[in-house]
């Protein structure tokens, strides 16, 4: 019996003969399949993930309302100290996210003390950096849902994300196979050979994996390491009691402290985040507030994680009553600091504009990566005149769904953010059905065409939906492409432009996909010498 029956698959017995599989011959099998089972979850993670690098400016994009104006650390903890003392004196906690360069907004999660019989203001208080006055904006959940799909995949926890780690385990098999089976990683960096059927393909392939190879090893091991205690938990269970132990020493989270039950007022927090930002020498980027109003409270301001490549920076924790020190969390140590690169390196919150439109670009090469060799294993199992066999079928009609349908499904997202009336209640959840919807709908439709002509009309489909995006936007808000331009609306501008790229990339993939290949005159005398 054979392992891998098809053209140019290592053959363990060929009739009494025993033939000699070599390394490059396994490991051509090993990167085929591995790249196979797990690829269309993998262009998902890669398109979604490479999206969320800009995941703050697609939320400020979805929520049109807000302005970005800037204000310090301190003064936006200052206005969201005061607002919360009006609404929430008595609550447990108050988890404050401070505004940035690429934020608008301060926006607080509140817990409620279980003996409260005020409900909560809302799920989420947004209020003005500068003021402190609640903003109020289109519910949506913006660029969260694209980093949130991409490890998750919409699952329920934890299985999401043990799926992603199966995933990624198999990308990194399918690297460094790959990497084997390369007779020629400098050559194919430079060639790529234009309307040459499956050479063309392959060349593709080549070019898009060999460009960015450091790149797609880093993402795929990094993303591993970011979930690992919770892929192997053994060594956190066996010396730690609870997990939250553990979350003390790891990430700074202070020991939950009882309320006292005596009253005290609040120092000033906002000079409190400007004396951490001091030690820190960088900003701050949240802040916890424990027990408000209790001589036990405590306020845990921590570290920007743009300041360091160490993505789980220090913070410091200081008494709420009195201002005084009670501790710091460095996060050094060995094992700690690695952890903290290594999710820094994935998420690269410590990159500038420069260098986070470059992680854009390289993680757009690794979708094309998975993408093409997705279409290269069609391609070669293809025979011109002859039916496909079933496993061939359903594989090109599953890349189709994925790879031509998942775009598509993106700009929906966005466009339901714009079309989707602003006061609807659940909009929020409305414009997360809308992108499976329509990607649901799109993989049903291809069925229903020929695997070309599915090809061509679902990237034409979505080119057209990201030229609507921008028309869209200027439709309903007054925030349009012409007026962002003259206002210097940086931001709307530069996401529209982004739009019509996008638009551009899948146009020109509709009129590729409708070339019809000619077959090089000596392969069509093979063929036709073999009926």
């Amino acid at each position: 019996m054979g392992i891998g029956a098809g053209r140019g698959q290592p053959c363990l017995f060929a009739g009494r003969a025993a033939v000699k599989v070599t390394l490059r011959q396994s490991m051509v099998w090993i990167h085929g399949w591995l790249g196979l089972l797990a690829g269309w979850i993998l262009f998902a993670m890669f398109l979604t993930g490479t999206a969320s690098y800009f995941r703050p400016e697609i939320t400020q994009w979805m929520q049109p309302e807000f302005r970005s104006v800037p204000v310090s650390a301190a003064r936006a903890a200052q206005t969201a100290t005061a607002y919360m003392q009006k609404v929430g004196a008595d609550d447990v906690q108050w988890f404050v996210y401070l505004p940035d360069s690429r934020t608008s907004a301060t926006r607080i999660f509140e817990q409620r003390n279980p003996a409260s019989k005020v409900p909560p203001v809302a799920s989420e208080i947004v209020l003005d950096p500068a003021t402190g006055t609640p903003l109020h904006a289109r519910e949506t959940r913006g660029g969260e849902h694209f980093y949130r799909f991409h490890f998750q995949l919409q699952l329920p926890y934890p299985w999401g994300r043990w799926l992603a780690g199966l995933c990624a385990m198999f990308m990194l098999g399918a690297i460094v196979s790959g990497v084997i089976t390369h007779k020629r990683i400098f050559a194919d960096f430079f060639t790529l050979r234009w309307n040459k059927g499956q050479r063309s393909w392959l060349d593709a392939h080549n070019v898009s994996a060999v460009l960015a190879l450091p790149y797609h090893a880093m993402i795929t091991y990094t993303g591993l390491i970011t979930l690992v205690a919770m892929y192997m938990p053994w060594p956190v269970v066996a010396n730690y009691a609870k997990p939250l132990d553990f979350g003390a020493v790891a990430f700074g989270i202070p020991a939950d402290r009882d309320a006292s039950g005596r009253p005290a007022s609040l120092v000033d927090i906002g000079a409190l985040v400007a004396n951490a930002e001091v030690r820190f020498g960088a900003p701050a980027t949240r802040m916890v507030v424990r027990n408000p109003n209790d001589s036990a409270a405590t306020v845990t301001v921590y570290r920007h994680p743009s300041a360091s490549l160490n993505a789980r920076g220090p913070s410091v924790t200081y008494s709420g009553s009195t201002g005084r020190l009670l501790g710091a969390s460095t996060g050094s140590g060995p094992a700690l600091a690695t952890a903290g690169v290594m999710l820094g390196l994935h998420v690269a919150q410590f990159a500038g504009t420069a260098l986070r439109w470059t992680y854009f670009a390289l993680g757009l090469t690794g979708a094309a990566m998975v993408g093409t060799g997705l279409l290269l294993w069609t391609v070669k199992r293809r025979k011109p005149g002859a039916v496909p066999f079933f496993g061939l079928a359903l594989v090109e009609r599953l890349n189709i769904a994925v790879v031509a349908g998942l775009p598509t499904a993106m700009a929906a997202y966005l466009l339901a953010n714009r079309l989707i009336p602003v006061g609807i209640e659940g909009r929020a959840d409305m414009e997360v059905a809308a992108m499976f919807w329509t990607w649901g709908a799109l993989a049903v439709l291809q069925l229903a065409r020929p695997a070309r002509r599915a090809w061509v009309e679902g990237f034409a489909i979505g080119a057209v939906a990201f030229v609507a995006i921008p028309v869209a936007n200027a439709v309903t808000t007054a925030r349009g492409l012409p007026g962002s331009l003259s206002n210097g609306d940086t931001l709307f501008a530069a996401f529209d432009f982004a739009m019509l790229g996008a638009a551009a990339v899948l146009a020109f993939g509709a009129a590729r996909a409708g070339r019809k290949v000619e077959m090089p005159v000596r392969r069509r005398v093979r063929e036709m010498a073999h009926g």
